[in-house]
Protein backbone atom coordinates (compact mmCIF):
# COMPACT_ATOMS: atom_id res chain seq x y z
CA UNK A 1 0.00 0.00 0.00
CA UNK A 2 2.93 2.70 0.63
CA UNK A 3 4.47 1.51 -2.38
CA UNK A 4 1.36 2.01 -4.50
CA UNK A 5 0.94 5.84 -2.75
CA UNK A 6 4.55 6.76 -3.45
CA UNK A 7 4.35 5.72 -6.83
CA UNK A 8 1.01 7.41 -7.37
CA UNK A 9 2.53 10.43 -5.64
CA UNK A 10 5.89 10.00 -8.01
CA UNK A 11 3.71 9.60 -10.75
CA UNK A 12 1.56 12.83 -10.15
CA UNK A 13 4.76 14.57 -9.30
CA UNK A 14 6.47 13.75 -12.88
CA UNK A 15 2.74 14.72 -14.86
CA UNK A 16 3.14 18.30 -12.72
CA UNK A 17 6.72 18.77 -13.98
CA UNK A 18 7.06 17.40 -17.52
CA UNK A 19 5.63 20.76 -19.05
CA UNK A 20 8.39 22.72 -17.17
CA UNK A 21 10.90 20.35 -17.79
CA UNK A 22 10.22 19.91 -21.71
CA UNK A 23 10.26 23.85 -21.85
CA UNK A 24 13.87 24.08 -19.88
CA UNK A 25 15.15 21.35 -22.61
CA UNK A 26 14.36 23.48 -25.20
CA UNK A 27 17.24 24.67 -26.12
CA UNK A 28 20.37 24.25 -24.12
CA UNK A 29 22.45 24.87 -26.53
CA UNK A 30 22.08 27.70 -29.45
CA UNK A 31 19.55 26.25 -32.00
CA UNK A 32 20.91 26.30 -35.17
CA UNK A 33 18.86 25.66 -38.41
CA UNK A 34 17.44 27.88 -41.53
CA UNK A 35 14.38 30.37 -41.96
CA UNK A 36 13.00 31.19 -45.30
CA UNK A 37 12.86 35.02 -44.64
CA UNK A 38 15.65 36.29 -46.56
CA UNK A 39 15.33 34.12 -49.09
CA UNK A 40 11.99 33.90 -50.11
CA UNK A 41 10.44 36.69 -47.66
CA UNK A 42 6.51 35.90 -47.49
CA UNK A 43 6.32 33.96 -50.69
CA UNK A 44 7.82 30.73 -49.68
CA UNK A 45 5.99 27.52 -50.56
CA UNK A 46 5.79 23.74 -49.39
CA UNK A 47 8.09 22.59 -52.20
CA UNK A 48 10.97 25.26 -50.95
CA UNK A 49 10.79 24.55 -47.66
CA UNK A 50 11.62 20.53 -48.29
CA UNK A 51 13.92 21.09 -50.39
CA UNK A 52 15.68 22.99 -48.06
CA UNK A 53 15.32 20.34 -45.22
CA UNK A 54 16.47 17.83 -47.71
CA UNK A 55 19.23 20.03 -48.18
CA UNK A 56 20.18 20.34 -44.59
CA UNK A 57 19.62 16.83 -43.70
CA UNK A 58 22.01 15.07 -46.61
CA UNK A 59 24.89 18.26 -46.07
CA UNK A 60 24.35 19.85 -42.23
CA UNK A 61 22.35 17.73 -39.75
CA UNK A 62 25.57 15.92 -38.99
CA UNK A 63 27.18 19.26 -38.22
CA UNK A 64 24.35 20.21 -35.65
CA UNK A 65 21.60 22.13 -38.23
CA UNK A 66 18.21 20.96 -37.43
CA UNK A 67 15.35 23.41 -37.49
CA UNK A 68 13.55 24.27 -40.75
CA UNK A 69 11.74 27.49 -39.86
CA UNK A 70 8.70 28.66 -42.78
CA UNK A 71 8.60 32.84 -42.02
CA UNK A 72 5.53 34.96 -42.20
CA UNK A 73 2.51 35.22 -43.82
CA UNK A 74 1.85 31.55 -44.99
CA UNK A 75 -1.71 31.94 -44.02
CA UNK A 76 -1.61 34.53 -47.02
CA UNK A 77 -2.18 32.83 -50.25
CA UNK A 78 -1.67 35.76 -52.44
CA UNK A 79 2.08 36.17 -50.42
CA UNK A 80 4.61 38.00 -53.24
CA UNK A 81 7.78 38.51 -51.47
CA UNK A 82 8.92 41.38 -48.74
CA UNK A 83 5.64 43.03 -49.21
CA UNK A 84 2.24 43.22 -47.11
CA UNK A 85 -1.61 43.33 -48.68
CA UNK A 86 -3.63 44.99 -46.43
CA UNK A 87 -6.74 43.62 -48.45
CA UNK A 88 -5.87 40.02 -48.44
CA UNK A 89 -8.06 37.03 -47.20
CA UNK A 90 -6.31 34.73 -44.85
CA UNK A 91 -6.54 31.32 -44.37
CA UNK A 92 -8.61 30.88 -41.35
CA UNK A 93 -10.46 28.40 -38.91
CA UNK A 94 -13.85 29.24 -37.07
CA UNK A 95 -11.52 30.05 -34.06
CA UNK A 96 -9.35 32.81 -35.54
CA UNK A 97 -6.50 30.39 -35.83
CA UNK A 98 -4.55 30.79 -39.29
CA UNK A 99 -4.24 27.95 -41.67
CA UNK A 100 -1.05 27.09 -43.87
CA UNK A 101 -2.59 28.65 -47.72
CA UNK A 102 -4.19 25.56 -49.41
CA UNK A 103 -2.11 26.44 -52.61
CA UNK A 104 0.83 27.30 -51.18
CA UNK A 105 1.20 24.39 -48.49
CA UNK A 106 -1.14 21.83 -50.18
CA UNK A 107 0.14 18.89 -47.73
CA UNK A 108 -0.70 21.15 -44.47
CA UNK A 109 1.60 21.69 -41.85
CA UNK A 110 1.10 18.45 -39.96
CA UNK A 111 2.34 16.54 -42.95
CA UNK A 112 5.01 19.03 -43.51
CA UNK A 113 6.41 18.39 -40.03
CA UNK A 114 5.77 14.78 -40.34
CA UNK A 115 8.01 15.48 -43.51
CA UNK A 116 10.51 17.32 -41.79
CA UNK A 117 10.51 14.89 -38.89
CA UNK A 118 11.33 11.84 -40.87
CA UNK A 119 14.22 13.29 -42.08
CA UNK A 120 15.83 13.77 -38.17
CA UNK A 121 14.75 17.56 -37.92
CA UNK A 122 12.27 19.80 -36.33
CA UNK A 123 9.66 22.18 -38.22
CA UNK A 124 9.55 25.70 -36.96
CA UNK A 125 6.91 28.12 -38.03
CA UNK A 126 6.68 32.55 -37.43
CA UNK A 127 3.56 34.12 -36.16
CA UNK A 128 2.58 37.61 -35.81
CA UNK A 129 1.11 38.91 -31.83
CA UNK A 130 -2.12 39.20 -31.36
CA UNK A 131 -5.68 37.92 -33.11
CA UNK A 132 -6.06 38.38 -37.08
CA UNK A 133 -8.08 41.66 -37.71
CA UNK A 134 -10.21 39.08 -40.06
CA UNK A 135 -11.27 36.97 -36.73
CA UNK A 136 -12.49 39.94 -35.26
CA UNK A 137 -13.68 41.60 -38.25
CA UNK A 138 -15.99 38.23 -37.77
CA UNK A 139 -16.11 38.15 -34.40
CA UNK A 140 -15.27 34.26 -34.06
CA UNK A 141 -15.50 32.21 -30.80
CA UNK A 142 -12.28 31.72 -28.55
CA UNK A 143 -11.83 27.94 -28.77
CA UNK A 144 -13.59 26.55 -25.36
CA UNK A 145 -14.97 29.76 -24.01
CA UNK A 146 -18.36 31.72 -24.63
CA UNK A 147 -16.31 34.48 -24.99
CA UNK A 148 -15.31 35.67 -29.07
CA UNK A 149 -12.85 37.82 -30.88
CA UNK A 150 -13.93 41.07 -30.33
CA UNK A 151 -13.95 40.53 -26.56
CA UNK A 152 -10.17 39.80 -26.12
CA UNK A 153 -8.87 42.17 -28.90
CA UNK A 154 -6.75 45.33 -28.64
CA UNK A 155 -6.98 47.57 -31.50
CA UNK A 156 -5.29 50.25 -30.11
CA UNK A 157 -2.20 48.21 -29.52
CA UNK A 158 -1.95 47.16 -33.36
CA UNK A 159 1.69 46.15 -35.35
CA UNK A 160 3.04 49.14 -36.34
CA UNK A 161 4.17 47.33 -40.08
CA UNK A 162 1.75 44.25 -40.88
CA UNK A 163 -1.39 44.42 -41.51
CA UNK A 164 -3.09 41.43 -40.37
CA UNK A 165 -3.37 41.53 -36.43
CA UNK A 166 -4.75 43.40 -33.80
CA UNK A 167 -3.12 43.18 -30.21
CA UNK A 168 -4.86 40.60 -27.49
CA UNK A 169 -5.30 42.42 -24.33
CA UNK A 170 -4.16 39.98 -21.77
CA UNK A 171 -6.38 41.40 -18.83
CA UNK A 172 -9.42 40.43 -20.51
CA UNK A 173 -11.02 36.68 -20.10
CA UNK A 174 -10.68 34.40 -22.76
CA UNK A 175 -7.07 36.05 -24.11
CA UNK A 176 -5.02 33.42 -22.63
CA UNK A 177 -7.64 30.71 -23.89
CA UNK A 178 -6.82 32.25 -26.89
CA UNK A 179 -3.33 31.79 -26.62
CA UNK A 180 -3.62 28.48 -25.39
CA UNK A 181 -5.65 27.75 -28.26
CA UNK A 182 -3.07 28.62 -30.91
CA UNK A 183 -0.18 26.29 -29.12
CA UNK A 184 -3.03 23.30 -28.67
CA UNK A 185 -3.09 23.88 -32.60
CA UNK A 186 0.57 24.50 -33.39
CA UNK A 187 1.74 21.63 -31.10
CA UNK A 188 -0.97 19.21 -33.06
CA UNK A 189 0.90 19.88 -35.96
CA UNK A 190 4.15 18.95 -34.74
CA UNK A 191 6.09 22.36 -34.20
CA UNK A 192 9.59 22.49 -32.19
CA UNK A 193 10.05 26.13 -32.78
CA UNK A 194 7.82 29.59 -32.38
CA UNK A 195 9.10 32.67 -34.10
CA UNK A 196 6.96 35.54 -32.56
CA UNK A 197 6.81 38.57 -34.01
CA UNK A 198 6.20 42.06 -33.48
CA UNK A 199 7.01 41.19 -29.25
CA UNK A 200 10.44 42.27 -28.82
CA UNK A 201 11.08 45.79 -29.76
CA UNK A 202 9.17 48.86 -31.45
CA UNK A 203 6.13 48.55 -28.89
CA UNK A 204 7.90 46.20 -26.55
CA UNK A 205 5.12 43.55 -25.37
CA UNK A 206 6.02 41.45 -22.12
CA UNK A 207 2.05 40.89 -21.14
CA UNK A 208 1.75 39.22 -24.73
CA UNK A 209 5.11 37.24 -24.51
CA UNK A 210 4.00 35.70 -21.31
CA UNK A 211 0.68 34.69 -22.66
CA UNK A 212 2.53 32.94 -25.42
CA UNK A 213 5.18 31.05 -22.81
CA UNK A 214 2.22 30.21 -20.51
CA UNK A 215 0.57 28.65 -23.36
CA UNK A 216 3.68 26.85 -24.48
CA UNK A 217 4.39 25.71 -21.24
CA UNK A 218 0.81 24.20 -21.28
CA UNK A 219 1.14 22.25 -24.07
CA UNK A 220 4.26 20.11 -22.49
CA UNK A 221 6.22 20.05 -25.59
CA UNK A 222 9.47 21.42 -25.95
CA UNK A 223 8.75 23.94 -28.19
CA UNK A 224 11.59 26.70 -28.35
CA UNK A 225 10.41 30.45 -28.13
CA UNK A 226 12.44 32.79 -30.18
CA UNK A 227 11.13 36.43 -29.90
CA UNK A 228 11.58 39.28 -32.31
CA UNK A 229 12.58 41.94 -33.41
CA UNK A 230 14.86 43.46 -31.61
CA UNK A 231 16.62 45.48 -30.02
CA UNK A 232 15.32 44.14 -27.04
CA UNK A 233 15.98 46.19 -23.88
CA UNK A 234 18.99 44.86 -22.29
CA UNK A 235 17.54 46.11 -18.67
CA UNK A 236 14.29 43.55 -19.21
CA UNK A 237 17.22 40.11 -19.32
CA UNK A 238 15.62 38.67 -17.06
CA UNK A 239 12.63 39.02 -18.43
CA UNK A 240 13.58 37.17 -21.54
CA UNK A 241 15.18 34.51 -19.65
CA UNK A 242 12.31 33.17 -18.13
CA UNK A 243 10.01 33.54 -20.86
CA UNK A 244 12.30 32.63 -23.86
CA UNK A 245 14.76 30.36 -25.31
CA UNK A 246 15.98 33.11 -27.65
CA UNK A 247 15.55 36.99 -28.65
CA UNK A 248 16.77 39.27 -30.95
CA UNK A 249 19.44 41.82 -29.64
CA UNK A 250 18.97 44.24 -33.41
CA UNK A 251 16.19 44.81 -36.17
CA UNK A 252 16.58 43.12 -39.16
CA UNK A 253 19.87 42.21 -39.98
CA UNK A 254 20.82 42.12 -43.53
CA UNK A 255 24.16 42.38 -46.00
CA UNK A 256 25.15 45.45 -45.01
CA UNK A 257 28.02 46.32 -43.80
CA UNK A 258 27.39 48.75 -41.36
CA UNK A 259 24.82 46.58 -40.16
CA UNK A 260 27.27 44.30 -39.02
CA UNK A 261 29.28 46.62 -37.51
CA UNK A 262 26.32 47.77 -35.29
CA UNK A 263 25.90 43.86 -34.24
CA UNK A 264 29.41 44.48 -32.35
CA UNK A 265 27.84 47.15 -30.34
CA UNK A 266 24.84 44.93 -29.20
CA UNK A 267 26.77 41.91 -28.88
CA UNK A 268 28.89 43.71 -26.18
CA UNK A 269 25.74 45.29 -24.17
CA UNK A 270 24.51 41.39 -24.21
CA UNK A 271 27.46 39.58 -23.34
CA UNK A 272 26.89 39.25 -19.82
CA UNK A 273 23.68 37.44 -20.37
CA UNK A 274 24.85 34.86 -22.87
CA UNK A 275 23.70 31.35 -22.07
CA UNK A 276 21.84 32.05 -18.76
CA UNK A 277 19.67 29.84 -17.68
CA UNK A 278 19.75 28.04 -20.82
CA UNK A 279 18.47 31.06 -23.34
CA UNK A 280 20.60 33.09 -26.00
CA UNK A 281 20.81 36.72 -26.90
CA UNK A 282 20.04 36.09 -30.60
CA UNK A 283 22.36 38.22 -33.62
CA UNK A 284 19.67 37.58 -36.07
CA UNK A 285 19.71 35.58 -39.20
CA UNK A 286 23.52 34.77 -41.14
CA UNK A 287 22.90 36.67 -44.43
CA UNK A 288 24.66 34.30 -46.81
CA UNK A 289 24.57 32.58 -49.50
CA UNK A 290 21.37 33.66 -52.20
CA UNK A 291 18.80 36.04 -51.14
CA UNK A 292 16.03 37.53 -52.40
CA UNK A 293 14.45 34.85 -54.12
CA UNK A 294 11.40 36.94 -55.34
CA UNK A 295 13.87 39.58 -57.37
CA UNK A 296 15.06 39.24 -60.28
CA UNK A 297 12.81 36.82 -62.03
CA UNK A 298 13.51 34.67 -59.23
CA UNK A 299 17.09 34.16 -59.59
CA UNK A 300 17.65 36.31 -56.02
CA UNK A 301 20.83 37.97 -55.47
CA UNK A 302 24.11 36.74 -53.69
CA UNK A 303 24.75 38.26 -50.45
CA UNK A 304 26.71 41.84 -50.75
CA UNK A 305 28.90 40.68 -47.81
CA UNK A 306 32.96 40.26 -49.15
CA UNK A 307 33.86 35.94 -47.85
CA UNK A 308 36.03 38.22 -45.29
CA UNK A 309 32.79 39.94 -44.40
CA UNK A 310 30.94 36.62 -44.25
CA UNK A 311 33.37 35.28 -41.75
CA UNK A 312 33.91 37.86 -39.51
CA UNK A 313 29.68 37.78 -39.19
CA UNK A 314 30.25 33.88 -38.84
CA UNK A 315 32.69 34.43 -36.08
CA UNK A 316 30.91 36.96 -33.92
CA UNK A 317 27.72 34.84 -33.89
CA UNK A 318 29.83 32.20 -32.60
CA UNK A 319 32.03 33.62 -30.13
CA UNK A 320 29.23 35.22 -28.43
CA UNK A 321 26.68 32.09 -28.85
CA UNK A 322 23.83 33.15 -31.16
CA UNK A 323 21.77 30.60 -32.64
CA UNK A 324 22.73 30.07 -35.91
CA UNK A 325 19.62 30.47 -38.56
CA UNK A 326 20.95 30.18 -41.93
CA UNK A 327 18.79 33.06 -44.04
CA UNK A 328 20.05 31.89 -47.70
CA UNK A 329 17.97 29.20 -49.54
CA UNK A 330 20.25 26.16 -49.12
CA UNK A 331 20.34 24.17 -51.93
CA UNK A 332 21.91 26.88 -53.77
CA UNK A 333 24.80 27.47 -51.64
CA UNK A 334 28.17 27.35 -53.32
CA UNK A 335 31.21 25.89 -52.09
CA UNK A 336 32.29 29.05 -50.03
CA UNK A 337 29.10 29.01 -48.19
CA UNK A 338 28.71 25.35 -47.20
CA UNK A 339 32.16 25.99 -45.93
CA UNK A 340 30.91 28.63 -43.47
CA UNK A 341 28.42 26.03 -42.04
CA UNK A 342 29.64 22.75 -42.03
CA UNK A 343 33.20 23.89 -40.03
CA UNK A 344 33.41 21.89 -36.66
CA UNK A 345 35.46 23.40 -34.98
CA UNK A 346 33.54 27.27 -35.68
CA UNK A 347 30.41 25.14 -34.93
CA UNK A 348 32.31 23.72 -31.56
CA UNK A 349 32.73 27.90 -30.15
CA UNK A 350 28.92 28.46 -30.81
CA UNK A 351 27.73 24.88 -29.39
CA UNK A 352 30.09 24.37 -26.34
CA UNK A 353 32.47 27.48 -25.61
CA UNK A 354 31.91 29.64 -22.02
CA UNK A 355 33.07 32.26 -20.58
CA UNK A 356 32.54 33.91 -24.02
CA UNK A 357 33.30 38.24 -23.73
CA UNK A 358 35.14 41.10 -25.12
CA UNK A 359 37.96 41.64 -23.63
CA UNK A 360 39.96 44.15 -25.68
CA UNK A 361 38.92 47.41 -28.09
CA UNK A 362 42.06 49.24 -28.95
CA UNK A 363 41.46 51.49 -32.48
CA UNK A 364 39.59 49.48 -34.80
CA UNK A 365 40.52 46.39 -33.42
CA UNK A 366 38.10 44.19 -31.24
CA UNK A 367 39.16 40.97 -29.47
CA UNK A 368 37.02 38.68 -28.10
CA UNK A 369 37.84 35.70 -25.58
CA UNK A 370 35.99 32.15 -24.58
CA UNK A 371 37.03 28.75 -22.95
CA UNK A 372 37.00 24.78 -24.03
CA UNK A 373 34.04 23.25 -21.91
CA UNK A 374 37.48 21.80 -19.73
CA UNK A 375 38.89 25.53 -19.70
CA UNK A 376 42.08 23.89 -20.36
CA UNK A 377 41.89 26.14 -24.16
CA UNK A 378 40.60 29.32 -25.07
CA UNK A 379 39.13 30.48 -28.11
CA UNK A 380 40.28 34.23 -29.61
CA UNK A 381 38.24 36.15 -31.98
CA UNK A 382 39.98 38.55 -33.45
CA UNK A 383 38.45 41.63 -35.90
CA UNK A 384 39.42 44.64 -37.94
CA UNK A 385 36.28 46.66 -37.85
CA UNK A 386 38.10 49.24 -40.18
CA UNK A 387 38.47 50.55 -43.09
CA UNK A 388 42.24 49.71 -43.67
CA UNK A 389 44.72 47.33 -42.72
CA UNK A 390 45.67 46.85 -39.66
CA UNK A 391 48.31 44.84 -37.24
CA UNK A 392 47.49 43.32 -34.33
CA UNK A 393 50.47 42.39 -31.30
CA UNK A 394 49.32 41.94 -28.13
CA UNK A 395 51.22 40.10 -25.28
CA UNK A 396 48.76 36.95 -23.59
CA UNK A 397 48.88 38.65 -20.26
CA UNK A 398 47.07 41.38 -22.42
CA UNK A 399 44.80 39.14 -23.15
CA UNK A 400 44.20 37.37 -19.84
CA UNK A 401 45.90 34.35 -20.32
CA UNK A 402 48.57 33.03 -17.83
CA UNK A 403 50.97 31.14 -19.51
CA UNK A 404 54.33 32.99 -21.62
CA UNK A 405 54.00 30.69 -24.70
CA UNK A 406 50.95 29.46 -26.35
CA UNK A 407 50.23 26.77 -29.70
CA UNK A 408 47.77 28.75 -31.87
CA UNK A 409 45.43 27.03 -34.43
CA UNK A 410 43.57 28.49 -37.20
CA UNK A 411 39.71 27.47 -36.80
CA UNK A 412 38.41 28.34 -40.55
CA UNK A 413 41.54 26.88 -42.19
CA UNK A 414 41.88 24.13 -39.44
CA UNK A 415 45.44 24.08 -39.68
CA UNK A 416 47.77 24.54 -36.63
CA UNK A 417 50.12 27.68 -36.52
CA UNK A 418 52.79 26.75 -34.26
CA UNK A 419 53.59 28.01 -30.66
CA UNK A 420 54.26 31.84 -30.33
CA UNK A 421 55.32 33.57 -27.59
CA UNK A 422 52.62 37.03 -28.04
CA UNK A 423 49.59 37.03 -30.79
CA UNK A 424 50.61 39.15 -34.36
CA UNK A 425 48.15 39.11 -37.12
CA UNK A 426 47.76 41.06 -40.07
CA UNK A 427 44.41 41.47 -40.79
CA UNK A 428 42.22 43.41 -43.79
CA UNK A 429 39.55 45.56 -43.67
CA UNK A 430 36.39 44.06 -41.96
CA UNK A 431 38.71 40.76 -41.39
CA UNK A 432 39.26 38.49 -38.76
CA UNK A 433 40.82 35.51 -37.33
CA UNK A 434 39.03 32.77 -34.93
CA UNK A 435 41.97 30.85 -33.15
CA UNK A 436 41.70 28.05 -30.81
CA UNK A 437 44.11 28.99 -27.63
CA UNK A 438 46.47 26.28 -26.42
CA UNK A 439 49.22 25.68 -23.72
CA UNK A 440 52.52 24.21 -25.77
CA UNK A 441 53.05 20.81 -24.78
CA UNK A 442 56.68 20.22 -22.18
CA UNK A 443 59.10 21.26 -23.83
CA UNK A 444 57.84 23.97 -26.71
Amino acid sequence: MRESLLFKSLLWLSLCLSPALGWAQAASTPPMGWNSWDAYGTAVREADVKANADFMARHLAEHGWQYVVVDIQWYQPHAQGHDYDPKATLAMDGYGRLQPAPNRFPSGFKSLADYIHARGLKFGIHIMRGIPRQAVAQNLPVKGTQLRARDIAEPENPCAWNPDMWGVDTTKPGAQAYYDSLVELYASWGVDFIKADDMGSHLYQPAEIKALHRAIRKSGRPIVLSISPGPAPVSEAGFFQRHAQMWRISDDFWDDWNLLRRQFDYARDWAAEIGKNGTWPDADMLAVGMLRLAKNGGKGETSKFTQDEQRTMLSLWSIMRSPLIMGGDLPRCDAFTLSLLNNPEVIAVDQRSRNNRPILEKGSITVWSAETPDGRDHYLAVFNLGETKSTVEASWKELGLPHERYALRDLWDRKDLGVDSSLTLALAPHASALLRVSPPPPGN
